[in-house]
């Protein structure tokens, strides 16, 4: 990708916080799921390979429901959900970035895509 950007992103403490390899995020997804609706959060999607976890691995909490694939992440100290780990259709790693943690990121500049996670 000749227009990709490195995002940084983090949770409210500052604990948890990573950079992120991706084209420009101009959109993101508002699930409607039951963990989704209750975070708030808007996410776009990219492979692992382009996350790279800077610090608070050791701060990081995991909670997993429904099917149990996604790995919904959060910080233990100040409880804020800055990424999630699972996979992609295929079977590939893939991370879900909450938009709302990204610094270079406007949250009502961007398109969002609504999805019904509450009847998948």
């Amino acid at each position: 990708m000749t227009d990709e950007q490195i995002y940084h992103g983090s949770c409210h403490c500052g604990a948890v916080s990573y950079e992120a390899r991706s084209a420009p995020i101009a959109q993101a997804m508002a699930c409607n799921c039951s963990m989704c609706r209750r975070k708030g959060t808007l996410l776009a999607f990219i492979p692992a390979a382009d996350f790279t976890l800077t610090s608070g691995s050791d701060a990081l909490t995991d909670y997993q429901f429904n099917r149990h694939v996604i790995h919904h992440l959060f910080c233990r100290t100040c409880g804020v959900t800055s990424f999630a780990r699972g996979a992609t259709p295929d079977g590939a790693p893939m991370i879900a970035l909450n938009v709302r943690c990204i610094d270079e990121i406007d949250p009502d500049a961007i398109t969002i895509n609504r999805f019904d996670g509450k009847s998948a």
